[in-house]
This record gives structure tokens, C-alpha cells and sequence, in this order.
């Protein structure tokens, strides 16, 4: 029987980098989006943090029962807000943050994490300092940068230009910054990276390579 995994989105868009990533013979992928939090978090001066935590703790327990046996959290501002303390349901919960935050701890050398949302950086940030700290793993030299002016187009659906935007800028990116380890922080900017990758052959981290390279050991693991 099928493992039956809930995926807790914020855009439509990042439901095919999910399914074309971790789709197999032994899980069933369950996609649920809410692309609206995100949008009042940005637009809504009077929708405080509180109220978002309120609202994703409304998304998790309701998913918690559509019968799921886990559920991948694939925002990482979902997942920065998420208070796992005021949760009723028992189902373990994924984040999509935590094997790329093992990848990033592995480097020593300078590093630039790249992202395009400006609200989710404080809260990405302070959990990889957090998550550094429980490995004994000190960050040394980790950069934030925003890429700004990009992520209002995927919001308003205008994804191909989004790539656009984006491949442009980390091509700009690279080639400034030879000596740093780059790695895109967001979901919604693996696309970009595969595109420069490709074109370029260099290596460019990103969280969804991360969470496919856990699954499958772990798919290992089960198997044996």
C-alpha cells in the first residue's frame, strides 16, 4: 500500500516540482494550496504574525484528517510560522527546509543563500541559525540576499517570466560571486537553478535536490 504524504503548498506552481521529484510506486502525493496567506502576509499591514500562525495551524490540522499518514510543508514561510506546540493532530510533519539546511552546515567555505520573497528571510534564517546550533554545526560566512522585484510576478501567475527574471539574475549572480557557494532558498526559484546549471555546469544548491536526496534513503531504508 502507498504511503499517502499531504504537500502543504503556497503557489500551484510547486506542485510539479514535488510531484516530479518524489512521485514513485511506493507514495501517493496529496497536493493542498493556499497561494492567499502569502499574498495578505505581503499586501496586509493589519494581518499581524499572529494571525498567520493561527491560519497555518488551521492548515495543518484540517489536512492532518484527510487521511494522510505525514505532511511536507513546502513554504518555507509556512513552516517559519508553524508553532508545532498548539498542534492537536499526531501526524509527523516534513519540512522542505530542514535537508537543505544539513547541506548548507556541510559547507565551509563563504555562501550566499538567494531568495525572492523578502518575508520569508528573517524566519528561514533564524531557523537554520537554530538548526546549526542543535547540529553543533557554527554557520560561518552564510549570506542573505534578496532578489527583489521578482516575486510579485509569481504571484500574479506570471511564472515563465518569474524563470525569466530570475535565471537572468543568477547568471549575474555567479558570475560575480566565483569563490561563494550559491543555493536558492525558495521552492519557486529551483527552476531558475536547473536553467543555469544546465546552460553554465555549475552547481547551484537548492532545497528540492536536498529533499529528494533524503526520500529516496529513506525509500532505501524501508526497502531493506
Amino acid at each position: 500500500m502507498k504511503k499517502r504524504i499531504g504537500c502543504l503548498h503556497a503557489h500551484y506552481s510547486n506542485i510539479e516540482y514535488i510531484q516530479d521529484a518524489l512521485s514513485s510506486e511506493e507514495r501517493e502525493l496529496v497536493h493542498f494550496v493556499d497561494p492567499g496567506l502569502m499574498s495578505r502576509i505581503l499586501s496586509d499591514p493589519d494581518f499581524d504574525e499572529a494571525q498567520a500562525k493561527k491560519k497555518v495551524i488551521e492548515q495543518i490540522e484540517w489536512i492532518a484528517h484527510a487521511n494522510v499518514e505525514a505532511i511536507l510543508i513546502t513554504c518555507t514561510n509556512y513552516i517559519a510560522l508553524l508553532d508545532e506546540n498548539r498542534l492537536t493532530a499526531s501526524v509527523p510533519i516534513l519540512k522542505i527546509d530542514e535537508p537543505f539546511f544539513h547541506s548548507v552546515c556541510r559547507h565551509i567555505g563563504p555562501q550566499v543563500l538567494l531568495f525572492t520573497n523578502p518575508a520569508t528571510v528573517e524566519g528561514t534564517m533564524s531557523r537554520l541559525a537554530d538548526y546549526a546550533a542543535a547540529q553543533d554545526k557554527p554557520l560561518r560566512h552564510v549570506e542573505a540576499r534578496v532578489i527583489g522585484n521578482t516575486f510579485e510576478l509569481i504571484l500574479q501567475g506570471k511564472k515563465e517570466q518569474y524563470v525569466e527574471e530570475l535565471t537572468k539574475h543568477l547568471k549575474e549572480i555567479v558570475a560575480s560571486e566565483k569563490n561563494k557557494r550559491i543555493s536558492v532558498a525558495q521552492l519557486s526559484m529551483v527552476e531558475a537553478a536547473v536553467n543555469v546549471q544546465r546552460e553554465w555546469s555549475v552547481a547551484i544548491g537548492n532545497p528540492l535536490d536536498c529533499l529528494k536526496a533524503q526520500f529516496d534513503v529513506q525509500s532505501v531504508r524501508e526497502g531493506a
